[in-house]
């Protein structure tokens, strides 16, 4: 008898969901960084063992939108939420629910689902005692199915959450081969790569700004390589001049970085040709948004 849930990974901006999702597949699908508003789209993965499938969606981070694509990013999470089997709501391991938090344990009382609270980052956590405290003060506020402490990073209580998920799966034929990962295409997340790469090593100011378009990606007939060329775009002259930087330094160490990772995806060696164009104010023109692929 196989069995099947369909479960949204939801929480506030930087709190860890991408880490989650990539710890619980043993593979990154997912791109991390330290910057907030990472993810940007709904990224599915898929977790098969036996006769069971957890279908997971990560979520960007709910938060206070600045412009249409920040808006395009919280219409997913609401939609996420409201088309799955349960929910996996993670939050920080200290400190006070902020507005979109509460806001999205209002979402789970209207939508009835169960939900599994994911405590992240208690590999931070110095005295065991404030974690029971987190513990009691979260669950005053919704009737969590589960409470699970969990570190991304470190891989500590990932099973046990595994094993919570499983406990909600229902009777279903799988919806995914058993073999299969993400349903991203290999495009996106070519694309993700390369962005995680700028996210790391740019300042504040230009990654929220940029979006990256894989214009070709064939393998040789003749030999082992896969030709890719990218487009980065962003939405100053002066942006562009940063990300290229002095005599090409920094554009040569963003690619270097994620043909690495591309390499070690893919299996493959990688040749990447990345340019850099300017598309002002992009982030609220809806037609380049869909471009892009972020609505």
């Amino acid at each position: 008898m196989t069995k099947t849930a369909f479960i949204a990974i939801v929480g506030k901006p930087n709190v860890g969901k991408s880490s989650l999702l990539n710890r619980m597949l043993g593979a990154k699908v997912a791109i991390v960084s330290s910057k907030p508003q990472t993810t940007r789209t709904k990224i599915m993965g898929v977790l098969t063992f036996g006769e069971t499938q957890l279908v997971f969606t990560d979520t960007p981070g709910f938060h206070k939108p600045h412009n249409k694509l920040g808006e395009y990013m919280n219409h997913a999470v609401g939609d996420s939420i409201g088309g799955t089997d349960a929910v996996v709501f993670v939050v920080e391991p200290s400190g006070e629910l902020n507005e979109k938090e509460l806001e999205l344990i209002q979402k789970f009382s209207q939508e009835r689902l169960p939900v599994i609270l994911a405590i992240n980052k208690i590999d931070m956590v110095k005295d065991k005692k404030d974690l029971l405290s987190r513990i009691l003060y979260l669950t005053k506020l919704f009737d969590f199915t589960a409470v699970v402490p969990v570190s991304a990073s470190e891989g500590d209580g990932v099973d046990e959450l595994i094993e919570e998920m499983q406990a909600l799966c229902v009777e279903s034929p799988h919806f995914f081969p058993d073999d299969t990962l993400t349903d991203q295409p290999e495009r996106v997340l070519a694309a993700e790569m390369i962005r995680e790469k700028i996210l790391r090593l740019m300042d504040k100011e230009i990654p929220h700004g940029i979006a990256v378009s894989i214009e070709k990606m064939r393998e040789r007939r003749d030999k082992e390589i896969l030709d890719i060329e990218a487009t980065i775009y962003c939405e100053r002259d002066t942006h562009k001049g940063m990300l290229i930087g002095k005599n090409g330094a920094m554009l040569k160490k963003i690619s270097t970085f994620a043909r690495q990772d591309l390499e070690a995806f893919f299996d493959i060696k990688v040749n990447l040709h990345t340019w850099v164009k300017v598309k002002e104010n992009w982030r609220n023109k809806e037609g380049l948004i869909h471009n892009f692929g972020l609505d």
